[in-house]
């Protein structure tokens, strides 16, 4: 078949809060995500040699267990629903920042089940590929999809919105991550923000971005910000450039910007000082 090369989106919430804790320790949530057009590359290929199992490997080293990475996680899935015994050979380039709360795993896991299911024509629906995927995080339904959509329960019930603006978006992320259960379990301990997320979505198809500024927020800000300080400052340095809607995506830590204007993203991108990873790259709509 050869190499099939995938594009794995990331996103980012533009708004997030925390509405429960299930009995089974998921959180239920309601978000708004938006895909944006960075992405890591995944190269699929089946194995012609005799193996136990799939080879996965992922070229960030400070991934830690990579046998139990989302992708092996995902073909373990995808094995025991459709029973197929081909192997292959899986090769992840990460350029998506991890403990960043930009969804690179979870869009990892989506996009190579999306892959199998096309090169084995195994006739799966999106609905059953967001079954398979649930319950590997919150995000990982939504990129079944990859569209702007609103997600609730623990993030497999997804409903696409409308966005009006083009969006420019400048990705911040420190030095320092954020394990996303770590996050959950402080913020357990916490009173946590909660937002008008019927108003973002209006804002946002309507192409409102004063109003959009106003309304947004993550109510996972305040237990991250115990583990990454320098979230704050992100925010205050993009908001000195003239950038209005700024937040932490996720469980943190980056921090990104969105505006319709070019020039002040690359602007903010060309003055932010900082040991920092940044990143330009656009809203998916």
């Amino acid at each position: 078949m050869g190499t099939k090369v995938i594009k794995s989106y990331a996103k980012i919430n533009i708004c997030l809060n925390v509405t429960g804790k299930r009995p089974d320790g998921y959180h239920e949530l309601d978000m708004v995500m938006l895909p944006i057009e960075l992405h890591d590359s995944i190269l699929i290929s089946k194995e012609k040699r005799k193996t136990k199992d799939h080879f996965i490997t992922i070229d960030d080293f400070s991934v830690s267990s990579q046998q139990y990475n989302t992708v092996a996680m995902v073909m373990k899935k995808m094995e025991k629903k459709y029973k197929f015994d081909d192997l292959f050979s899986i090769f992840v380039h990460k350029n998506i920042p991890i403990q960043a709360g930009l969804g690179g795993g979870s869009s990892n896991a989506a996009f190579t089940a999306k892959a199998i299911n096309k090169i084995l024509k195994l006739g799966a629906s999106d609905d059953d590929l967001r079954t398979i995927c649930e319950k590997l995080g919150g995000d990982v339904p939504f990129f079944v999809d990859c569209k702007p959509s609103r997600c609730k329960g623990i993030g497999e019930i997804c409903s696409p919105i409308s966005v009006k603006n083009d969006y420019y978006v400048l990705i911040v992320k420190p030095k320092v991550g954020c394990c996303t259960k770590e996050v959950y379990d402080i913020a357990d301990s916490m009173d946590l923000e909660s937002y008008d997320i019927d108003k973002v979505i209006e804002y946002l198809a309507e192409g409102k971005d004063d109003e959009l500024a106003s309304v947004i927020g993550n109510a996972l800000e305040k237990p991250a910000l115990t583990f990454a300080p320098e979230v704050q400052e992100i925010k205050d340095k993009l908001k000195e450039f003239g950038l209005k809607i700024v937040l932490m995506s996720g469980s943190g830590s980056a921090v990104f910007a969105l505006s319709t204007d070019k020039k002040l993203i690359n602007i903010a991108f060309e003055g932010i000082e900082g040991d920092y990873t940044v990143i330009k790259t656009k809203v998916i709509k």
